[in-house]
């Protein structure tokens, strides 16, 4: 090796350990700073009948995978829960219909394209959506109301479906393959992502082993109901579609629906939960079958994982934070109340400046319009005391908690003191770079 490789060598290895880490062509532009608070993508065991595909139809200016094809084996039941956004995108209109037709029955395959949402394109964007499905069934000979369809990306742009399907006997003879892992598939549906996120467990039923491995993206236009977010769950445990449908109901209110990033609701949020029924384990028809206990638990630990990830990769996040809030009138309004407090422009720049100015969660808190009581209102940061009986507490320390604010990891405890209800909702902070990025993020 030359002198002068050696010394680029040297050079590349201080920068690296000088300025945060950047992503490898992940997220939708490349050398984007990932975040501080990212976490490693986890080992997904294989998920016996889930086949996996990436490819690249072009969807971005620079070379990425923007393809993800998921091909599930014959009987495999779906369920999915879907934005409340009043202008759903094409993907999703589809799998709501195809779902409602199917039952959740027999779903064969899932395709993901990342770099256009197809949302917002009428008759045109629904028409390239059906086209994609009518392909892909073609070539794998299928029906094309088992397919299920998911986009991420830009609002407002028809799908070009003609550079997917030009793609497909690429993607067909990459699931034929078997060689992509579930950390391929998570890379190929970043957006404004800088991490890839994904979660696994292994859950016991009647003796078996179940496997449970899922997928996300999403980092901004995160909010309730559900997030800017796609999230693919599969397992291999046999479970009636009815029964599926109860768990991703419910177990999206606690997760994805807990965290926030900056209040926005995408188009496009879509959760799909998959069983292929190859673990050998006997196939259960109700969610509430106590044989399912260990799998209920399992499958709420890797949507909830998935959903923290979210917030994690916040854009511009450099904080991560608990908000819980307690002594409320009933769980939905200590929902509520967490949920404003996390989403004030206020808090959040305070987080960010690491300054513990509790009066803003205060000011949140009295915004919220739900029951309180003033005058037994307490607030703490961690374990530090800010404000107790409706005022600053007598033991108040501002230099141990601007100490503790500096803390990548904050939790934040409200009691509004008229009930005996709790909730909890994560967030982050809002900095700068969150403007930097969506300022230009299609230029």
């Amino acid at each position: 090796m030359s002198g002068a490789s050696i010394l680029q060598r040297l050079l590349d290895y201080t920068a690296q350990l000088l300025n945060p880490v950047r992503a490898s062509g992940g997220p939708g532009k490349p050398g984007l700073l990932v975040s501080p608070l990212a976490v490693s993508f986890p080992n997904i065991l294989p998920v016996e009948g889930v086949e996996i595909a990436i490819g690249r139809a072009g969807y971005y200016k620079h070379l990425r995978d923007d393809v993800l094809v998921m091909r599930f084996s014959e009987g495999t039941t779906c369920a999915g829960v879907f934005t409340r956004h009043a202008v759903g995108s094409a993907p999703v209109d589809w799998c709501k219909r195809q779902l409602e037709a199917s039952g959740g029955e027999d779903i064969r395959a899932l395709v993901v394209n990342a770099g256009c949402a197809n949302a917002f394109t009428g008759k045109p964007g629904a028409d390239a959506a059906r086209r994609v499905a009518s392909a892909v069934a073609k070539r794998l000979d299928i029906r094309q109301r088992d397919i299920m369809l998911a986009s991420t990306g830009v609002i407002g742009v028809v799908l070009d479906d003609a550079k997917l399907t030009a793609r497909l006997p690429e993607l067909e003879a990459d699931l034929d393959g078997g060689q992509r892992s579930w950390a391929d598939a998570a890379q190929a549906i970043m957006t404004t992502d800088t991490f890839a996120k994904g979660a696994f467990a292994t859950a016991m039923i009647e003796g078996v082993p179940v496997r449970i491995a899922g997928i996300t993206k999403g980092s901004g236009m995160i909010a309730p109901d559900m997030a800017t977010m796609l999230a693919f769950i599969a397992t291999d445990a046999a479970i009636a579609p009815a029964a599926l449908q109860a768990l991703v109901s419910l177990y999206t209110r606690t997760t994805f629906n807990g965290v926030t990033v900056d209040g926005d609701t995408s188009t496009n949020d879509t959760c799909l939960l998959f069983a292929t029924g190859k673990s050998g384990a006997p196939r259960i028809a109700r969610a509430g079958d106590r044989r399912l206990a260990d799998f209920r638990e399992k499958l709420e630990q890797v949507m909830l994982d998935l959903a923290l990830q979210l917030v994690r990769d916040g854009e511009g996040a450099s904080k991560f934070v608990k908000i819980t809030v307690s002594g409320a009138q009933s769980p939905a309004s200590a929902r509520k109340i967490a949920k404003t407090v996390a989403e004030s422009p206020l808090v959040k720049t305070a987080f960010a400046g690491e300054d513990a100015n509790w009066g803003r969660i205060v000011m949140a808190v009295g915004r919220a319009d739900e029951p309180i009581n003033r005058e037994r209102l307490g607030i703490r940061f961690g374990d530090l005391v800010a404000a107790v009986d409706g005022a600053v507490s007598p033991g108040y320390d501002e230099a141990a908690m601007s100490a503790y604010m500096k803390n990548a990891e904050l939790e934040v405890s409200v009691d509004v003191g008229v009930g005996r209800s709790s909730a909890s909702v994560w967030t982050c902070d809002l900095t700068k770079r969150y403007i930097e990025i969506n300022g230009d993020y299609r230029s």
